[in-house]
């Protein structure tokens, strides 16, 4: 039986079938489990493992040469069977295919019509607030499902998929051909089946005999507090389902995040701006801010300078993967008065005498002291 034989008799035990089981039994078997473990019935993760394990087993007892090779010890889906000499992963078939064409090994038997779905990918807009905190949203997706009328099989009720009269249910058609060698026969898939051995004569009606028919769902998927504009979510088995009940492929949600109003985001900090009167800068005072928790009352001290910045710390975006929040940083700009009447000119100009400052001459501030690059190094000490 070979080394591996203890690992093919695993995935008949996995669908519950003897290991002489027809091929419609083993087809019954995994349709029985997959409507019992689909993520769509049971989310639980060691559910959705015992899924995975089923569906492994089924891609290869559904296909007849996957199956030949299974029992025979090869492991046909790691591509490492029947091993010339007892070495894995050299095939003695592969080399005989490369010198006389695909088949002159010998056949390869009908392909099997399960075939896994394709994956798909859509975008979700969210607000910023969702991405701070995460949410819950529905998404509705078109997609395809199995047909119920002939339950995957491309079929019209009543009737089954016949033999191919061309290649007699082998899949693949032989020729001889000669070459510098001689005779060389040479093997490929039937074109008459597609490879598969049978064709459906009377295809289902309400899915043309595809096995599948759109439509349209609506899922629930939770949105993890701290996503970006790019990041994706994976809902495993979620997307359209495989032709001949094959498993569904993955959907994933690629996420945008609206521009806020008020607040803008630097990784997990967020980032704002008030502005307050040149008045209020000298004397000091207390403002209110509405945070994406709620209300919230900084108190800035008299002398304040335009380009301050005032730090709230925890206030800013979740940490996707991880625990905590980063920090909401509030730059304070102070508005310098740009129409003054004459009593507010002559008040000024008296303020100005009182502090030495009549004479207006400009200072030089030091670049270490001052400036856009150290209000920026201040905001992120």
């Amino acid at each position: 039986m070979g080394k591996n034989s203890k690992m093919a008799a695993d995935y008949y035990s996995v669908l519950g079938v003897s290991r002489d089981a027809t091929g419609e039994e083993i087809k019954r078997a995994y349709r029985k489990l997959a409507r019992e473990l689909h993520p769509d019935v049971n989310p639980d993760p060691d559910t959705q493992e015992r899924f995975k394990q089923v569906t492994a087993a089924y891609e290869v007892l559904s296909d007849p040469s996957k199956r030949q090779m299974y029992d025979l010890g090869g492991d046909p889906r790691g591509g490492q069977g029947g091993g010339f000499g007892g070495a894995p992963g050299f095939d003695f078939g592969d080399i005989m295919d490369a010198f006389f064409g695909q088949g002159a090994s010998g056949s390869r038997g009908p392909r099997s019509r399960v075939r896994r779905g394709q994956d798909a990918l859509i975008q979700l807009e969210v607000d910023l607030s969702e991405a701070v905190f995460g949410a819950t949203r529905d998404i509705t997706v078109d997609t395809a499902v199995n047909c119920e009328t002939c339950e995957g099989e491309g079929t019209a009720p009543g009737t089954d998929r016949m033999t191919c009269t061309l290649c007699k249910g082998a899949g693949e058609v032989q020729t001889v051909q000669r070459s510098f060698l001689g005779q060389v026969m040479t093997t490929r898939p039937c074109p008459q089946c597609g490879g598969f051995g049978n064709v459906v004569v009377t295809p289902c009606p309400e899915c043309a005999g595809d096995g599948r028919v759109r439509t349209r769902r609506t899922l629930t998927i939770k949105v993890p507090a701290g996503v970006e504009t790019g990041t994706r979510i994976q809902l495993q088995g979620k997307s359209e389902v495989g032709q001949g009940g094959g498993p569904a492929g993955d959907l994933y949600v690629e996420v945008v995040v609206r521009e806020h109003p008020v607040f803008t985001r630097s990784g997990d900090d967020l980032l704002c701006q008030v502005k307050i009167p040149i008045t209020a800068a000298a004397l000091g005072t207390s403002i209110d801010i509405d945070t994406l928790d709620g209300p919230e009352t900084i108190s800035l001290r008299p002398g304040i300078q335009s380009g301050y910045v005032q730090t709230l710390k925890g206030k800013g975006a979740g940490r996707l993967r991880s625990s905590g929040r980063g920090d909401l940083h509030v730059e304070v700009i102070v508005m310098t008065p740009t129409k003054l009447d004459a009593q507010q000119e002559e008040l000024l100009r008296q303020f100005a005498n009182l502090r030495g400052e009549e004479d207006r001459q400009s200072v030089v501030a030091d670049a270490q002291e001052s400036g856009i690059f150290s209000r920026i190094r201040d905001a992120f000490k």
